[in-house]
């Protein structure tokens, strides 16, 4: 047999790939602090990286050192999505902490990035998610982070108790009339003058909506630079820190990983502070004000105007401002309008109210039935468009737009047998009691 000839052919040496580092921190919430901070954590990783042999550096990511528990830390998702995408190979950060305070997320995290094949690393702990024994010893500190942040949580709910059972302010933000100065609530003059204003029309009998629309009419803005309406005014009206007293702990944090802020209905312990500072409306026109509110509230509650899902609910938009249209019910009967338009008046948006029965008959000439019923409109149209000069564009499921107009009915067209006798029967009471 022939001696077979073997020839070796040398493999091809292997290209030297750098691994694309990429480093996350969380740095403070101070905005001059934090440029500080973030620029100097960039210096040090770009610093660390290019020094590295095989490293390349890809970048810091930061977010603001609000909480490690959360997952919607903009820059954390930022870097994840990079990871996926291939961008980097690599991620270091100082500790655990940094990286996540919640043990089942941060092993969680590390896991989809070990499938991907990208370490993590942690300098404090001297730490590779790679290595064999890494997620075995994270497990551990990762157990150890959370436990220290639950500590660190439990102490600082006591400091705030005890400030707390002192009367001492803690956080908070600054209110129409007051600002926070060494955490006591300081009077702002002009601003405590719109104050005593709007609790006087409150007690004048104007709402809330009114009151909005008279500010937003005269320039008057909000602290945060915003226009008036029904909430901001309603807050204002029911803040009991405007008679001087200050109230502690109207909010509580539900636990240290969600750090969900909840109002307090009788959780925890609420303290009042008598003649904390001073005083912008008296306790008197206080009370008159909460008990007017509760009046109205009954009022209204018994009128039966607690918002009910009618088959055009969120179906009608505003041609004019883009708002979605609400039914109202007026002295003609039941009408669709502008939700702008109700709010803020014809100033801000120049729309015209549709009666709900010609509504009814112009949807059955477009679908071409005989009776509109909620399953057909739910079914069959996607949004109505309603413009002035009583132009309606109906946009159809199928695709399809059509346009159609409606006719104005005169005051006694518009007036049903039932509300005719009830305009008889009230021009009867005006005449008797002008006869007694």
């Amino acid at each position: 047999m022939d001696q077979k000839r073997i020839t070796k052919i040398d493999a091809l040496s292997k290209l030297q790939k750098k691994t694309r580092v990429a480093a996350y921190a969380r740095v403070s919430t101070s905005k001059d602090a934090m440029l500080h901070s973030l620029a100097a954590q960039v210096s040090y990783y770009n610093k660390m990286i290019s020094e590295h042999k095989g490293w390349e550096f890809a970048g810091v990511y930061a977010d603001e050192a609000l909480t490690g528990t959360k997952d919607t830390r903009e820059e954390f998702q930022r870097l994840i999505s990079d990871c996926k995408a291939g961008i980097v190979d690599m991620i270091v950060v100082k500790s655990i902490s940094r990286f996540a305070r919640n043990t089942f997320t941060m092993l969680k995290t590390v896991r989809e990035l070990k499938a991907l094949g990208i370490d993590v690393f942690f300098e404090e702990q001297n730490l590779h998610t790679l290595s064999a024994e890494g997620e075995m010893v994270l497990t551990f500190l990762a157990s150890f982070a959370q436990e220290e942040a639950r500590s660190v949580s439990e102490n600082m709910k006591w400091k705030i108790k005890k400030d707390y059972e002192k009367g001492i302010l803690w956080g908070g933000k600054d209110m129409y009339g007051y600002k926070i100065v060494n955490r006591r609530l300081v009077l702002i003059p002009e601003q405590a003058e719109l104050v005593k204003r709007v609790f006087k029309m409150y007690l004048d009998g104007c709402g809330v909506q009114m009151i909005a629309n008279i500010l937003n009419k005269e320039g008057i803005r909000t602290l945060k630079d915003c226009t008036w309406n029904k909430s901001t005014i309603l807050n204002m009206i029911v803040n009991y820190n405007y008679t001087g007293s200050l109230v502690l702990q109207k909010t509580y944090r539900e636990d240290y990983l969600s750090k969900k802020t909840k109002r307090n209905k009788g959780e925890k312990d609420m303290y009042v502070i008598d003649d904390d500072h001073e005083p912008i409306i008296a306790l008197e026109d206080f009370l008159m004000a909460q008990e007017l509110r509760k009046q109205r509230c009954e009022l209204f509650n018994n009128k039966g105007h607690k918002p009910v899902r009618n088959r055009y609910t969120s179906l009608i938009r505003c041609g004019i401002c883009g708002a979605k249209f609400e039914r109202n019910n007026c002295s003609k009967g039941k009408r669709w309008l502008c939700n702008t338009y109700n709010a803020m008046g014809k100033n801000e948006c120049a729309s015209k109210a549709i009666p709900e029965e010609i509504l009814n008959e112009v949807t059955s000439q477009v679908l071409g039935i005989d009776e509109v019923t909620d399953e057909l409109v739910q079914n069959c149209i996607d949004y109505i468009e309603a413009f002035n000069g009583n132009k309606l564009v109906y946009h159809l499921k199928d695709g399809k737009t059509q346009e159609v107009y409606w006719k104005d009915r005169s005051r006694s067209e518009s007036w049903t047998s039932e509300m005719r006798e009830k305009a008889r029967i009230n021009a009867l009471k005006n005449i008797r009691k002008e006869e007694n």
